[in-house]
């Protein structure tokens, strides 16, 4: 390390501090070092589904991320970017205006992710370019690649090979600290887009009064784990709908990496070394193993993940029907369950778990309708969207995925007598109009 090396983190879905390899390689190969992070304004307009990719309620958990990583990247003498633009212009011309020596960001299997990281290492390599050494992490991930029993391009396409391999034949990474505090510098003439924060939602995020951020997500797992060990009862209660009793809850912070999967998955061994170890707190690293599968195989299949025909390239039989797909958005399709889910969402920027199965084989099944649209509406509204588990799920669901039958229909009457049988959370949410 040398006086002259500077360093820019590039944050994406990994707003931490704590647990965060590039950011903590950079630290130690950078005299000085800051992190970006760049604001897309295409993510708010609509696509060719009539959705964009970030809604108000994401937007909004994500802002807040941000005001909490900044007095994180103060505390270790450094300093965070929130700018506007096309991520990868932006973060070359970032690159160029601080003469930066070092560029590193955590790997992640999103499909644009990836085309980002490529056209910045394609214009690095066109001759006259700086000379720009790249790190790249693999902390969003239990596993690195190089660990799993399998190259990516003959992993299982299906979840339980895939997890049997895993547990018994990969190592699971150990989570690492935070950078050392030392002092950054930035040149305060830099005039980039400035990112302009949204005003506060109508209304309050469903985080129960926790912050965004990896500050919310501590305090989250020390109450779910620690404080009310709910953790214990974690298999019984996952399939609750409404509150926060029911669930780890943790799945918006590991969206936007306000922690890591393995610091998750250190605090569950923790929990069971200190308290107990049971189905409950396994079932919790069980859906860690779904989040990786689906984003091993969003890395191995790239852009099927959007098509229509899935990754098992078989045609389904349902169209798009405009009428529907809104009634559908709106909660207005007659089925109440799959109503009252509907509505949770376009009010709260949540669903749970069951409740998407409910409202995708719905969408699928009852209302014959195009999967891609029903994809595209979560992503626009859901404050935990992850693009592999979303798409993921969906293809799953449409009978075009990962899913070895092939036909996933639930019986919405059965579902409702089981998990909704004093209709107490169709009530609530089919008063709101």
């Amino acid at each position: 390390m040398t006086a002259s090396t500077m360093g820019v983190h590039w944050f994406r879905h990994d707003l931490r501090v704590t647990d965060n390899e590039a950011l903590l390689k950079l630290s130690q190969q950078s005299e000085r070092f800051v992190g970006v992070y760049v604001h897309n304004p295409d993510w708010q307009r609509q696509d060719q589904w009539a959705c964009s990719h970030m809604g108000k309620y994401r937007e909004a958990f994500i802002a807040d991320a941000l005001t909490d990583l900044k007095q994180r990247m103060h505390a270790l003498g450094s300093q965070l970017l929130v700018i506007e633009g096309e991520p990868a212009q932006q973060v070359l011309a970032l690159l160029d205006a601080l003469k930066a020596t070092h560029l590193s960001y955590e790997l992640h299997a999103g499909y644009n992710e990836i085309k980002d990281v490529q056209n910045i290492r394609r214009h690095l390599q066109t001759p006259g370019s700086a000379n720009v050494i790249l790190i790249e992490g693999t902390s969003n991930y239990l596993y690195s690649q190089a660990e799993l029993p399998f190259s990516l391009e003959n992993m299982p396409d299906t979840f339980s090979p895939f997890r049997r391999k895993v547990e018994k034949y990969a190592k699971l990474r150990s989570p690492l600290a935070a950078p050392q505090a030392f002092k950054g510098l930035v040149n305060s003439a830099i005039t980039l887009p400035q990112y302009h924060y949204p005003t506060k939602v109508l209304g309050s995020l469903d985080t129960n009064g926790y912050p965004s951020g990896e500050s919310g997500a501590l305090a989250r797992i020390d109450d779910y784990f620690l404080n009310s060990d709910r953790i214990a009862t974690y298999k019984e209660t996952r399939n609750g709908l409404d509150g926060w009793d029911f669930s780890s809850r943790l799945s918006m912070y590991l969206a936007h990496g306000c922690i890591s999967p393995s610091t998750v998955y250190s605090k569950i061994k923790e929990y069971e070394s200190e308290r107990v170890a049971n189905d409950s707190t396994y079932w919790l690293f069980f859906e860690l193993l779904w989040r990786e599968f689906f984003h091993l195989q969003h890395i191995k299949h790239g852009a099927r993940f959007f098509a229509r025909d899935g990754i098992q390239r078989k045609q389904p039989t349902s169209m798009h029907d405009q009428v529907k797909f809104e009634q559908w958005c709106e909660g207005q399709t007659g089925y109440d369950i799959v109503d009252a889910c509907m509505r949770q969402l376009n009010a709260t920027g949540f669903m749970s778990n069951r409740g998407r199965q409910l409202v995708a084989s719905c969408f699928v099944h009852e209302l014959n309708l195009d999967w891609r649209y029903g994809a595209a509406y979560f992503e626009q509204q859901l404050i935990d969207f992850d693009v592999a588990s979303n798409y993921g799920n969906w293809q799953y669901l449409a009978g075009v995925g990962s899913d070895p039958r092939g036909h996933r229909q639930f019986n919405l009457q059965k579902q409702t007598e089981t998990y909704d049988p004093e209709r107490r959370f169709i009530n609530k949410w089919l008063e709101r109009r």
